[in-house]
């Protein structure tokens, strides 16, 4: 398989890239270029990525990576001769609507992208249908989420500071299934296709739901949260969201999902959360997407979600 564009490369689709590269055969040039994987992003970015390679941080090794394709603009693709087969979008959730926008003008749904299957490797719930929205086949959209964490820790650069496995709805073709697992695999990143992926998808929301906004007001890494004072506001947080799943169809039990959101607080302990990146970089958060969904589905089926309230209030109050 070849052609696999991020749309989106920051620091978590800026990973993606480095993870679905082509490792470079023995003997080759460290410049060797990425073929079959292209990186659109922010111009800033891109032309450093250009310059000088992108530069990954792993903790216990570096590496410099060196792509054919970086673009900034959908008109930079237009102008190219990569023709991607899938195409991940790794964008923050504010920014689909005007995603989906750019890619119903610019004609390449029924051109380049005309057969690409779409993935959305993003937080939050409820970004399928703001995609869909541009006229995209459904059966040829899937989501994702991963939880590991990365930081971009300048233009061309990036690093890795936490590990953790992504989880794509299953359905995809098997030729893309096999390479993306090949290409997560070799670098030592667990990746799995989920038939019930609306359960991950949940558990990933309350995850953020209690980890994002605390960091992000309290402007502390994720550690923070494992403190004896938050304990009972985190039961409150977590407690309130387990309900919401459970009026969505979704079982998840509520110690389970506690236990859960204190398992990830350890494992990235010096992570810096993207909400709380957004917040130092005066950035606008994924807040609607997060404890924004948990506070309208309650409102939908009428449960009292007044601590995912809160801190709905109180973040978009402080930053957005």
């Amino acid at each position: 398989m070849t052609g696999i564009l991020i749309y989106g490369a920051g620091a978590i689709g800026s990973f993606l890239g480095y993870l679905l590269s082509e490792a470079p055969g023995e003997g080759a040039s460290e410049e060797k270029s990425v073929e079959s994987v292209a990186l659109l992003g922010r111009a800033g970015h891109m032309n450093a990525i250009k310059e000088r390679g992108m530069h990954v941080d792993l903790g216990e090794k570096r590496e410099v990576l060196h792509f054919r394709h970086c673009f900034s603009s959908l008109d930079e693709l237009k102008r190219s001769d990569f023709y991607p087969q899938v195409v991940v979008v790794c964008v923050k959730t504010h920014s689909l609507p005007a995603l989906a926008r750019e890619l119903r003008e610019s004609g390449l749904l029924e051109e380049r992208l005309k057969e690409a299957r779409f993935i959305l490797l993003m937080n939050g719930m409820g970004n399928r249908e703001a995609l869909l929205n541009c006229g995209l086949d459904s059966p040829r959209l899937f989501e994702a989420i991963t939880s590991f964490g990365v930081v971009l820790a300048g233009e061309g650069r990036i690093e890795l500071k936490g590990r953790g496995k992504t989880v794509i709805q299953d359905g995809m073709g098997r030729e893309e299934m096999d390479f993306l697992t090949e290409r997560l695999s070799e670098k030592g990143f667990e990746i799995e296709f989920s038939r019930d992926f609306s359960r991950q998808q949940y558990q990933k929301l309350l995850v953020n739901a209690a980890i994002n906004p605390i960091t992000a007001l309290t402007r502390r890494q994720n550690s923070i949260i494992l403190s004896p004072v938050l304990k009972s506001t985190v039961e409150r947080v977590v407690a309130e969201a387990v309900a919401v799943a459970a009026a969505d169809g979704v079982a998840i039990q509520e110690m389970e999902a506690f236990n859960l959101v204190l398992s990830v607080a350890e494992r990235t302990a010096a992570n810096t959360s993207s909400m709380l990146q957004d917040v130092l970089r005066g950035r606008r958060t994924e807040i609607e997407a997060i404890n924004g969904y948990i506070v309208r589905q309650g409102k939908k089926h009428g449960i009292a979600v007044p601590a995912n309230e809160a801190l709905y209030g109180m973040v978009k109050a402080a930053v957005d």
